[in-house]
């Protein structure tokens, strides 16, 4: 799916209720627990805190679609077209960074010993 066909059927589901979506300072409170959320499991498993014995992992997948729907409801309240500026933002790193980080060989290239 494209980002701009999640953005449609967020749209519709979001258009079923009378609240319609959130102001945007409720949505960045809610995109801030989310981060929070991912963040959390992303220090369990990777950094030096430890989950308590009783505690289940989450599921990072989950996690970070909780975020994208959350920024898509801001996207969407604010009619930004997310695939646009997302091929906007694109252009920007891949012309800014492009010689910036070490490149891989290609691949059937033999390294010089």
């Amino acid at each position: 799916m494209t980002l701009a066909t999640h953005q449609q059927r967020v749209d519709r589901w979001i258009g079923q209720f009378e609240e319609g979506y959130f102001h945007p300072l409720t949505n960045l409170a809610r995109l801030t627990e989310e981060v929070g959320e991912f963040a959390r499991e992303v220090n369990h498993r990777y950094g030096q805190k430890t989950k308590k014995p009783d505690e289940p992992d989450a599921d990072l997948a989950m996690e970070m679609a909780d975020i994208l729907f959350v920024l898509i409801c801001m996207a969407n309240r604010e009619g930004i077209d997310l695939e646009d500026a997302f091929d906007r933002m694109m252009a920007k790193v891949e012309s800014r960074d492009a010689n910036r980080w070490t490149r891989k060989a290609p691949p059937g290239d033999i390294a010089a010993p």
